[in-house]
Parts: C-alpha cells; sequence; structure tokens
C-alpha cells in the first residue's frame, strides 16, 4: 500500500501491520538521518474518504513510546517528504497508535501510518519543525543538485590541446553535461513530477 524512504539510502515497501488500520516501518541509524519520505505504492489507494496520518516515535525506555504527527497522505497526494532532525523525543500528543505496545529496538525510531477519514485528518495539527516539503522547495533542492552537478564537473573540464592520453580515463564533453542539465530544468519547469514515470 505505503512505502517509506529514509534520505535517500533505505527504501522500504514492507510495512509491519500492528492493528486493522496501523503500520508502522523501522528507522534504524535514525540519528544520521534528516528527512523521511512516505509515498504510495500505487497497487492499493486507500479507501474513499480515507487516508493515511504518518506519525513518527523516538526510541525511549524512559518515557515510552512517545508518537509526533508529521502529517499525512492521501490518494490526491500520493507522498510526503517530512523533516525530523529538528524533532526532539518526549514532544507528542495524542495518537491513534494509543495504548498499544508496538514492538520497538532500543536504538530504532519508527514511522507509523495510521488509515483515518480525510475530515479528520486536516484538522490534526502536525508537530513543529516536521515541516513538509512542498513541490517548491522540492524544485529548489532539484536546481541546486543540478548546478552542483554542472559546477562540480565543470570543474575538471580541459581543452583538448591540454589533454594528455590516458587509455584507463574516460572523458565526456562538458557540452554533453550541459545539454543534459537544460533539458532536465526544461522537463521539471514543465511537470515537476515527469521523473515518476
Amino acid at each position: 500500500m505505503f512505502g517509506c524512504l529514509v534520505a535517500g539510502r533505505l527504501v522500504q515497501t514492507d510495512p509491519q501491520q500492528v492493528a486493522g488500520d496501523k503500520f508502522v516501518f523501522n528507522l534504524p541509524d535514525y540519528e544520521n538521518v534528516n528527512h523521511v519520505v512516505v509515498f504510495m505504492l500505487g497497487t492499493v489507494p486507500f479507501p474513499a474518504g480515507m487516508g493515511g496520518a504518518v506519525y513518527f516515535s523516538f526510541p525511549d525506555p524512559v518515557a515510552g513510546q512517545v508518537w509526533q504527527l508529521l502529517g499525512f497522505i492521501t490518494n490526491d497526494k500520493p507522498s510526503a517528504i517530512f523533516k525530523i532532525s529538528q524533532l526532539k523525543p518526549g514532544e507528542g500528543g495524542e495518537h491513534p497508535f494509543g495504548m498499544m505496545t508496538v514492538p520497538q529496538l532500543a536504538s530504532v525510531a519508527q514511522v507509523g501510518v495510521s488509515i483515518e477519514p480525510l475530515e479528520q485528518l486536516v484538522q490534526q495539527t502536525p508537530v513543529s519543525g516536521a515541516t513538509v516539503c512542498s513541490v517548491d522547495s522540492f524544485m529548489q533542492f532539484t536546481q541546486k543538485m543540478l548546478d552542483s552537478l554542472y559546477n562540480f564537473s565543470s570543474s575538471f573540464a580541459v581543452s583538448q590541446s591540454q589533454m594528455t592520453p590516458n587509455p584507463s580515463e574516460m572523458f565526456i564533453p562538458a557540452s554533453s553535461i550541459l545539454k543534459w542539465y537544460e533539458n532536465f530544468q526544461r522537463r521539471m519547469a514543465q511537470n515537476p513530477h515527469f521523473w515518476k514515470t
């Protein structure tokens, strides 16, 4: 039904089902994670009028599991990026995981998804600091990434007369990087989600 991507490193598509409408992803090494992406796989939509509230829980042997609302995903908004690096353990409120004992290792955080009515989801307030990145911030990130790649690869540019033969080295014309860069920018401007197809 849905998956979780941890800071571009680990993709999980097999959450642990802890109740009929509640699912949990384990996040090892969470101290080194800035963002998580929760997304629908496109195989099974939410039932009509329903969506998924996304929660985060730090491992805390003293306070027990405290779940913090990050935001939500729906059939119309099938993915969201959440910043978890500025969240603080122990901050949280009421949550649908209630008094459930969800198995949790001492060094593993968790992302929970609870299927809830849409009218309830839109009235909830996420914990501060879990700002959801929008398409605009995604496009800003992509632009910075493109600039960085082009600047980095350009820093190695040499003219053909400066090249020394090296049979083990492969050279890519700077014009091909520039052409890719311009094509990617154009496609992002036309449709920020083109890369999903």
